[in-house]
C-alpha cells in the first residue's frame, strides 16, 4: 500500500478532498496539520498523529496554514528536512517558497518578462503617497496574503497619507500596485505537472473591487485563447510547481499576470468545471512515484 500524506488543515474543504482522493486510490489517509507536528532533529524524525512522516512514500502540500505569514517559511523548512530524508514532496518546498512571498514571486515573474500591473515597492511613506498620486488609484498588498486579505485600495486626497502610514506601520515594506481595469472578472489558469489542465473565471458581484469568493464573487467556466494559455504556461514554468494556478486578468492594454499560486484552484475547478482536481492530482503523483520521476 502506497502511503501518501496530505499537508493541510483538518476540516478544510480542499484538504479533505485531497485526503479522500488519496484514501480512495491507496487505502491510506492522513492529514498533517502543522499545529500538531513535531520535528525531532536528534532522531531525525517528524511526527504527526503518531505517524513518522519520514516513513511515508510521499507528501502532498495543499495548505501549510490558514493564513499566509512569514511563519509559513519555517513550516516549509521542516518539509525541506523531510525531503532531505528522501521523502518526495509535491510541490517541493523550495519551489513553494518562491511563490509564497508576493515580492519574491513578482520579481521572478518580472525577470521572466511576464506582463504585470505597474508596481512600486517602498518603505517610504512619501514615496508611497507619490505612487498613489501617479497611479490615481492603488492597491496596497501585504507580502503574505491570499484572497485579498489585508489589501487596501487608496486614492489621492484627504486621508491618503494616514492610510499609507498605517499600512507601513503594520507591514513595513509596501507593495503598491496600480488598480487596473479588468472588468468584473479575472482568470485562474490551472496546470498539473506543467501541462495545461483547465481555466475558470472569478466574477465579482455587488460593489466589491476584487473578485474573490471571500468578497462575494462566484466561479464560472471560461475558455481562454491559446495566447492566454501560452502566457500562463510561461509564467508557471518559472517556478516548477507540480500543481499551480496562474491568476490572469484581461485589460484594455492586454493580459497581465497577478501571481502564481501553489495552493489555489481546487474549489474553482470543481464549481466551474465539475472536475475533481484532487483525484487528478493523486493520479499524477502515483505515476511520478511509479516511474521514479522525482526531482529535488
Amino acid at each position: 500500500m502506497m502511503k501518501i500524506g496530505v499537508i493541510g488543515i483538518s476540516g478544510g474543504w480542499s484538504s479533505e478532498q485531497l485526503a479522500d482522493a488519496v484514501e480512495k486510490k491507496t487505502g491510506f489517509r492522513l492529514i498533517v496539520d502543522f499545529e500538531n507536528l513535531l520535528l525531532d532533529l536528534d532522531t531525525g524524525t517528524v511526527w504527526s498523529g503518531g505517524v513518522d512522516l519520514s516513513s511515508l512514500d510521499a507528501l502532498m502540500v495543499k495548505k501549510i496554514g490558514a493564513q499566509y505569514s512569514p511563519a509559513l517559511l519555517d513550516r516549509l523548512d521542516i518539509l525541506r528536512f523531510l525531503q532531505g530524508k528522501g521523502v518526495p514532496v509535491f510541490s517541493p518546498p523550495d519551489r513553494i517558497m518562491g511563490v509564497l512571498n508576493r515580492l519574491s514571486c513578482t520579481i521572478t515573474l518580472r525577470n521572466g518578462k511576464i506582463p504585470m500591473p505597474p508596481t512600486i515597492i517602498t518603505e517610504n511613506v512619501d514615496l508611497g503617497l507619490k505612487a498613489v498620486e501617479t497611479y490615481k488609484e492603488a492597491v496596497f498588498k501585504p507580502m503574505f496574503s491570499s484572497k485579498a486579505r489585508g489589501m487596501e485600495v487608496i486614492s489621492p486626497g484627504l486621508g491618503a497619507r494616514e492610510k499609507i502610514e498605517n499600512f507601513a506601520k503594520k507591514h513595513g515594506m509596501m507593495y503598491i500596485q496600480k488598480k487596473i481595469d479588468f472588468g468584473r472578472q479575472d482568470l485562474g489558469i490551472v496546470f498539473l505537472g506543467g501541462r495545461y489542465l483547465t481555466t475558470y473565471a472569478r466574477c465579482a458581484r455587488g460593489d466589491s473591487w476584487n473578485t474573490t469568493i471571500r468578497s462575494g464573487g462566484e466561479y464560472k467556466p471560461f475558455d481562454p485563447s491559446l495566447e492566454l494559455i501560452a502566457l500562463a504556461q510561461k509564467a508557471q514554468s518559472l517556478f516548477g510547481l507540480d500543481f499551480t494556478c496562474v491568476d490572469v486578468a484581461q485589460t484594455p492594454d492586454g493580459p497581465v499576470v497577478f501571481e502564481v499560486s501553489a495552493f489555489g484552484g481546487f474549489r474553482g475547478i470543481h464549481m466551474a468545471r465539475g472536475m475533481n482536481a484532487a483525484d487528478l492530482y493523486v493520479t499524477y503523483i502515483q505515476e511520478q512515484l511509479d516511474k521514479g520521476l522525482i526531482t529535488y
